[in-house]
């Protein structure tokens, strides 16, 4: 990983555009040209053929031999894939093992941590305020959080579509020292946000794209403020209560609920391998620190793509979602990345990281196929992620024309 001593991976999207997004820009510098922009919610369109394939036993024993092969290659202990489409039958499977020193098996019913998918709820939450009035989405952030830099310019959108020039809190060394010194420590959000100001700003608001967890910590805070309640609290009521999302939860500490799997890490003050299960999460807060299941995520794609929950209500307004859902291009090919929300070649979703687990929850509107990934590991393999690997061989098989590329954005790397 890109500094593996001073602090926790970054994710090769971030390594790929440090040289250009890491470097302080000047105060007075001229912002670059608008990026390129997509809508999301009208995919990629496929020169020919359908856009998901018939889920037969033979694309199913396929799907099987991919997803065992980039477990092989890559060492990943276990796996939990689900794939739906209406009409077609389901494809629900997990590989290998849940905990290495018992052996107990994955299995279709644990809960994992999902990292930065945590950060599709919460930019959903304020854009619930946004359809309430409570706050604008063009709003300077200084009005909600003081001390911010560059607090009088950079707006709430900004921060939830990665456009704020804020230094990433889980790139400075001395995070990195104090988390891996003692993994299950809590940080508050103030913590946080102090690693990232004591840094320049990057670039001037809104310039370009950079992938900073700084923006949700921001966020999250502005949830609380402007609903009076804890964003736990929010998430309960507001988002997985009406989505029927009962093992979705926000935890406030090392608390993970059983039956979970085991997941194991590299990132660690020595490098060597460790478990992670008990990790304290509260680091992520805002950006990682959820824990969800393989049946919540499958109701979570096409709600949080469609801004509408499983019993036909708004989660949010159509105008808010058709907002949430422009997507400016980023560095990578074919990616974009509306108000905290993915556009990968026609899928919809987001990806999760930390450390010892990872995960993937999109959604193709042209099918409303869903897929949900779960792993036990964020080890890398030949400089891929392992969701990235997963997610590759899954959509390589189901969509050839809608490959999901996607570089794992960890909550805390």
């Amino acid at each position: 990983m890109s500094h593996r001593s001073a602090h926790l991976r970054r994710g090769t999207l971030v390594a790929v555009t440090a040289a250009t997004l890491l470097a302080p820009t000047a105060a007075g510098a001229v912002p670059a040209p608008a990026p390129a922009v997509f809508t999301a919610g009208s995919p990629t369109p496929s020169p020919s053929g359908p856009d998901v394939r018939a889920l037969t036993p033979a694309v199913a024993r396929q799907l099987d031999t991919s997803v065992e092969r980039v477990m092989r290659e890559a060492n990943v202990p276990g796996v939990t894939v689900g794939i739906w489409t209406p009409g077609q039958p389901d494809y629900v499977r997990s590989f290998g093992v849940a905990d290495k020193a018992s052996g107990r098996k994955m299995t279709p019913d644990l809960f994992m941590r999902i990292g930065s998918e945590t950060k599709t709820f919460t930019v959903t939450a304020l854009l619930q305020l946004a359809d309430q009035g409570k706050v604008g989405l063009d709003d300077p952030i200084g009005r909600y959080v003081d001390g911010v830099p560059n607090g009088d310019r950079i707006t709430l959108r900004q921060l939830a579509g990665m456009r704020s020039g804020l230094f990433n809190y889980t790139e400075d060394d001395d995070f990195f020292k104090a988390l891996t010194s003692d993994p299950q420590r809590p940080f508050t959000p103030q913590q946080l946000l102090d690693y990232a100001f004591r840094h320049p700003v990057l670039f001037e608001p809104g310039q370009k794209f950079f992938y900073s967890n700084t923006n949700l910590i921001l966020l999250g805070l502005v949830v609380e403020k402007e609903s009076g309640q804890r964003l736990g609290d929010y998430f309960a009521q507001h988002i997985l209560g009406p989505a029927g999302m009962k093992d979705t939860v926000f935890p406030t500490g090392s608390e993970f609920p059983a039956p979970h799997a085991q997941g194991y890490t590299d990132q660690t003050a020595d490098g060597k391998v460790a478990e992670t299960a008990g990790w304290n999460p509260s680091w992520g807060w805002a950006a990682g620190a959820m824990i969800s299941t393989l049946d919540d995520l499958h109701t979570w794609a096409p709600t949080v793509a469609t801004g509408q929950l499983p019993d036909g209500r708004r989660m949010i307004s159509p105008a808010m979602q058709e907002q949430r859902l422009v997507t400016p291009a980023t560095p990578i090919p074919g990616a974009g990345y509306g108000l905290g929300i993915f556009d990968v070649q026609g899928w919809i979703g987001h990806n999760g990281s930390l450390p010892g687990y990872e995960s993937l929850t999109i959604y193709l509107p042209s099918t409303r196929t869903s897929v949900v990934v779960l792993l036990n590991t964020d080890i890398g393999h030949d400089d891929e992620e392992p969701s990235t690997l997963v997610g590759q061989a899954i959509t390589q098989i189901i969509s050839p024309q809608h490959v999901f590329d996607l570089p794992a954005q960890p909550s805390a790397r």
